[in-house]
């Protein structure tokens, strides 16, 4: 009787995994089926790539690397603040070994992006040519001779952060995780190389620093020394727009172009779009200014979650009217 159950139950054991191997057979059936889909797919897009109304570089020049262009970007905020971001301890014994390393690998990258952009632009654009790779090093070289000045003007940035934040209890809290400082950092190296004719690099650069902090700052903007912007989430800045020295602007800002129909965008794609903001202004949170005629003028104060399209004297304050609260 025992021998019978035994046997019973090997033949359901048995027919289980018969079951289970059919089941296997049906999944494999269906995974191939799916996969017999993929050619039909890679075709179609492959065809795609030879339609005018798709976007794609398929050819042997390369295009400049976003990966590496935000890696640049990084080694330059670590030779700018040394000491700050570096995995190494720095000393003054090791500095200038430091920086010429720092510096060499830069050099590097930086020209090899900066050649991709020319010569991408040169191609895409049928133009003649323009010697791209020792135009890349040119531009490469020109951007470090003005790291020592750049670092002058971020110290002054810094100093500005302190003086007006009673929050910041040292410099180093602000370099270390200040976001306006960040995005002045990268502004002020793609501002560089925006002036040189170099868009695409500098656009990565500004966007990248936009993804981190939350703070969109065009790389064409003009921007003065110590700048400060509180907070900063938000905050968008214009590629026309100028700002004097020693503004401080608070987090949900536009600093912005009125609406313009598409006929209007290609007439006044190099004119100036943005507002002026002239010395010791301060743009508290929310505060909207448009229009390239617009200028804030010099010690004026600007309240929160205004909307200014037209110019302010010097020494103005503007506010909206006080809102009426309403208890329930």
């Amino acid at each position: 009787m025992q021998g019978k159950g035994i046997l019973i139950i090997r033949e359901v054991i048995v027919a289980m995994d018969d079951q289970k191997a059919e089941q296997c057979d049906n999944i494999i059936e269906k995974t191939r089926a799916f996969r017999d889909e993929i050619p039909d797919v890679v075709d179609a897009l492959v065809r795609s790539c030879n339609t005018p109304n798709s976007f794609d570089h398929v050819g042997l020049e390369p295009l400049p690397s976003k990966d590496a262009v935000i890696e640049m970007t990084q080694m330059a905020c670590r030779m700018l603040y040394p000491g700050y971001f570096s995995r190494t301890r720095i000393d003054r014994v090791n500095l200038g070994y430091y920086f010429g390393q720092a510096m060499t690998t830069f050099f590097e990258v930086l020209s090899e992006q900066v050649t991709f952009a020319i010569r991408h632009e040169c191609r895409r654009r049928s133009l003649s040519c323009v010697t791209c790779e020792e135009q890349g090093k040119e531009i490469a070289i020109n951007l470090i001779r003005e790291l020592p000045n750049l670092r002058e003007q971020l110290a002054a940035d810094v100093r500005a952060a302190y003086d007006g934040d009673p929050a910041a209890k040292s410099y180093d809290e602000i370099i270390f995780s200040y976001p306006g400082l960040f995005a002045i950092t990268v502004h002020r190296l793609a501002n560089k190389l925006y002036a040189q004719k170099v868009p695409l690099i500098s656009r990565i650069m500004s966007e990248f620093a936009h993804s981190v902090t939350g703070i969109d700052i065009h790389p064409g903007a003009t921007i003065g020394e110590s700048f400060f912007i509180d907070h900063g989430t938000g905050v968008v800045i214009g590629e026309t727009t100028r700002i004097g020295k020693r503004v401080r602007i608070y987090q949900g800002v536009t600093l912005g172009a009125l609406s313009l129909s598409k006929d209007e965008v290609s007439k006044l794609r190099t004119e100036k779009r943005h507002p002026t903001l002239e010395d010791d202004v301060i743009v508290y949170s929310g505060a909207t200014i448009l229009g390239g005629d617009t200028v804030i003028g010099a010690r004026s104060v600007i309240g929160g979650s205004v909307w200014v399209t037209t110019s302010v004297p010097p020494d103005s304050k503007v506010f909206t009217k006080k809102p009426e609260l309403i208890f329930k």
